[in-house]
């Protein structure tokens, strides 16, 4: 069994022989070598290691499908971050501020192409059809999460479940597709790779309920990015869909006051959020969600073996970036 510091590493230094230079074209591999060289917590493509080691494979055999992760993961965020027009990501100017929106857009274009041909390199070939199907699949699926967040931000109306699909699109499928496609190359069976993906997708949803908590209660000096910036944008995160489902009338209306304002005061609106406990209630609904997901690995029949897989869903709930 590989250890995870083991596996980050093969993560780690793998992203780093990626050569994205080029004398032709500098204007759009600049901005990828830069994006890909902030860091970042490198969850997925970690999950795809620890998923196919798990299921008895060697990880480093899959270490191309892994970069296709990582490589499509950033892909989303450099386009989120033009859509949410957000000025830094991982504590660094985000590439739309660096450079511009033109060229945000177009080396994500060239990210996304270049996720496909890392993930067919080195496939095997009686994989391949099951793999790209799901790849694909998921991508999709994260496009019409984006859209749904987009489409909410007109919307006073979204629910708590709207908010839970849209995340587990937006967020929570890549999450568990990378654990399924680790487990899909590993030959898992079909039951116990759908396992592993349920256990995923639970995992995911918990993972961006914690981001939308760091948003607003996080320390700005390690979140890495803007603290209270989905307040600014008015997103319907669970904690506004949930402090406007239980606010009494006297504070739905400050709330629609605050958020009507063009800078929207990000203290008054968080107090509001302390007011109605909205905290407490989304880390109540996290740790449904992770007791699903272990419920879902525990399936999976892997024993010790699924252990790293349990320890980093549990880290992941306690992080605070």
């Amino acid at each position: 069994m590989t250890l995870l510091p083991e596996i980050q590493e093969i993560v780690k230094s793998n992203i780093e022989k990626i050569s994205w230079s080029s004398t032709l074209a500098r204007g759009l591999y600049d901005p990828i070598d830069y994006v890909m060289s902030l860091g970042g917590k490198r969850i997925r493509p970690s999950l795809l290691l620890m998923s196919a080691d798990a299921f008895g494979a060697n990880p480093r055999d899959f270490v191309n499908q892994a970069l296709a992760i990582e490589v499509f993961h950033n892909f989303t965020l450099l386009h989120d971050d033009v859509m949410d027009n957000a000025p830094v990501r991982r504590g660094k100017p985000t590439v739309h501020v660096k450079w511009n929106e033109n060229a945000a857009i177009l080396s994500g274009d060239a990210m996304l192409i270049k996720a496909y041909e890392f993930l067919a390199d080195g496939m095997p070939a009686d994989k391949l059809p099951s793999v790209l199907a799901l790849f694909s699949k998921t991508a999709r699926e994260v496009c019409e999460g984006q859209q749904l967040d987009m489409e909410f931000e007109s919307r006073n109306d979204v629910a708590e479940s709207e908010y839970l699909e849209m995340i587990r699109l937006k967020t929570a499928v890549l999450l568990a597709a990378s654990l399924k496609i680790g487990a899909m190359l590993a030959g898992a069976d079909e039951d116990k790779a759908d396992f592993i993906y349920e256990f995923g997708i639970n995992i995911g949803l918990a993972f961006q309920l914690k981001d939308d908590l760091l948003d607003v209660y996080g320390d700005p000096d390690s979140f890495g990015k803007q603290v209270g910036g989905d307040i600014k944008e008015r997103k319907k995160t669970f904690l506004l869909i949930n402090a406007y489902a239980k606010a009494t009338a006297a504070q739905r209306e400050k709330l629609d006051a605050l958020l009507a304002e063009d800078d929207v005061d990000v203290k008054a609106v968080t107090e509001i959020y302390d007011e109605i406990d909205v905290k407490s209630i989304c880390e109540a609904k996290m740790s449904e969600c992770l007791d699903k997901g272990l419920a879902a690995l525990a399936k999976t029949e892997l024993g010790d073996r699924a252990k790293q897989l349990e320890n980093l869903a549990c880290v992941l709930m306690d992080r605070k970036v």
